[in-house]
């Protein structure tokens, strides 16, 4: 990913306006989102435009790998992130004031039931989410290259 690309946020108003801050205050403002919860910066390249996009999630840690939930509020479809990395898992992660380039892949059955329970300690919503669909949601690993 060229670092000269313009890179499109987020749509959604409240998660542009909370990227907004993470960029300009390197993470300052909005890698805690709330208290306990911290969000990370995630730049995919789009599968379909081949435009940069970047949007927020909640992260939590496996040793050295940051792990991302594909949940989109439970929504019947994988949100476009995903979709993006699936197509192209190199991607660019911001968290706090760090920068570097990570490999996205979807954890294993047996990693995601290992990880789930994390991931809901630490948001719980994601439980609520999975109940709400159909779509068993992925949990993706993003391990630094």
């Amino acid at each position: 990913m060229s670092t000269g690309e313009q890179v499109l946020d987020s749509p959604a108003g409240w998660v542009a306006e909370h990227i907004n801050r993470y960029v300009a205050t390197d993470g300052t403002e909005g890698h805690e989102w709330r208290p306990g919860v911290f969000t990370l910066l995630l730049t995919t390249r789009g599968r379909r435009s081949g435009q940069l996009r970047r949007t927020a999630l909640i992260y939590g840690r496996d040793g050295e790998a940051y792990v991302v939930v594909a949940s989109q509020g439970g929504d019947p479809r994988h949100p476009a992130w995903y979709l993006n990395l699936q197509a192209d898992p190199t991607t660019q992660v911001q968290v706090g004031a760090e920068r570097f380039t990570a490999r996205a892949r979807t954890a294993t059955a047996e990693e995601k039931a290992r990880l789930w329970p994390v991931m809901t300690d630490i948001w719980p919503a994601y439980d609520d989410y999975q109940a709400k669909t159909e779509r068993d949601i992925p949990v993706v690993l993003l391990e630094r290259v």
